[in-house]
C-alpha cells in the first residue's frame, strides 16, 4: 500500500506519461497526413484529453496501463504500412526519453545529494528521489507494456506491419485474441509466473543501474526506507 506522499508523488508522473504518449501518437500521426486525432482534439497536453479512467488507475498501482486509444485513418497516409509503424512506437518511445530524463535528474540527486539537502531539507531531496524513481518505473513499465504485439497495443500494429505475405494475415488474424492475452499476462503478474516482470524488470533495472548510477541508488535506498 502506497503512503500518500508517494502516491500524490506518482500521479503527476502518471498523468505526464500517459498524456505524452497519446500526445506522441496523435501529433506522430498529424505530421504523416492523417488529421483525424488533431480533429477530435488529440493533439494537446492537456490529460482529460487522453486518460482511461481504468487504465489510469492501473498504473498508478501498478507497472502496467494505458489512455484512450488515438483513432487512425490509414487512408490518409501516404505510406500506411510504414506510418504506422512511426505513429505506434512513437508513444513508446516518448516514454524511454522521459525515463531517460528521470534517471538523469535521480543521477543529479545522487551526486549533489548533500547539498541539494541543505537547501531543500532531507524531505524535499527525498522527494525529488523518488519522483525520479517512480518517473523510471512508470515510463518503462508504459514502453514495454505497450510494445507487447496483441491487439491493440503498439506491438501489435509495428509487428503486423513488419511481417509480411501470409504471415502477415495470420497474425492479423489473432488480433481477436488480443485482449484475453492481455488479461492473462496481467493475471499472471499476481503468480510466481510473472511474465510482464520478467520483460519489464530488466528495462527498469537498466535505467537505474546503469543511467542513475551508484551514487543514485545510494540516495534511493535512504529514500525508500525513510
Amino acid at each position: 500500500m502506497l503512503d500518500p506522499v508517494e502516491l500524490t508523488l506518482r500521479l503527476p508522473v502518471l498523468l505526464l506519461a500517459l498524456t505524452v504518449h497519446e500526445f506522441s501518437h496523435a501529433y506522430s500521426a498529424y505530421r504523416l497526413g492523417d488529421p483525424t486525432a488533431y480533429r477530435l482534439g488529440r493533439c494537446s497536453l492537456n490529460p482529460a484529453r487522453h486518460l482511461d479512467p481504468l487504465g489510469t488507475l492501473c498504473l498508478l498501482f501498478a507497472p502496467i496501463g494505458w489512455a484512450k486509444p488515438v483513432p487512425v485513418n490509414p487512408l490518409n497516409l501516404k505510406n500506411p504500412g510504414r506510418d504506422d509503424i512511426l505513429i505506434s512506437a512513437a508513444g513508446p518511445f516518448s516514454n524511454l526519453v522521459q525515463a531517460s530524463l528521470y534517471a538523469i535528474l535521480l543521477r543529479l540527486m545522487g551526486a549533489y545529494a548533500t547539498g541539494i539537502a541543505g537547501a531543500v531539507g532531507e524531505n524535499g531531496l527525498r522527494a525529488a528521489v523518488l519522483l525520479g524513481f517512480f518517473g523510471v518505473l512508470i515510463n518503462i513499465g508504459l514502453a514495454v507494456f505497450n510494445m507487447i504485439p496483441a491487439y491493440p497495443l503498439d506491438g501489435f500494429h509495428v509487428l503486423s506491419n513488419l511481417a509480411t505475405g501470409r504471415s502477415q494475415e495470420r497474425f492479423r488474424g489473432m488480433a481477436r485474441y488480443g485482449p484475453f492475452i492481455i488479461i492473462g499476462l496481467v493475471l499472471l503478474s499476481n503468480t510466481g509466473l510473472d511474465l510482464l516482470g520478467t520483460v519489464i524488470d530488466p528495462v527498469q533495472e537498466f535505467f537505474i543501474f546503469r543511467l542513475a548510477g551508484e551514487d543514485a541508488i545510494r540516495v534511493l535506498g535512504w529514500a525508500l526506507e525513510t
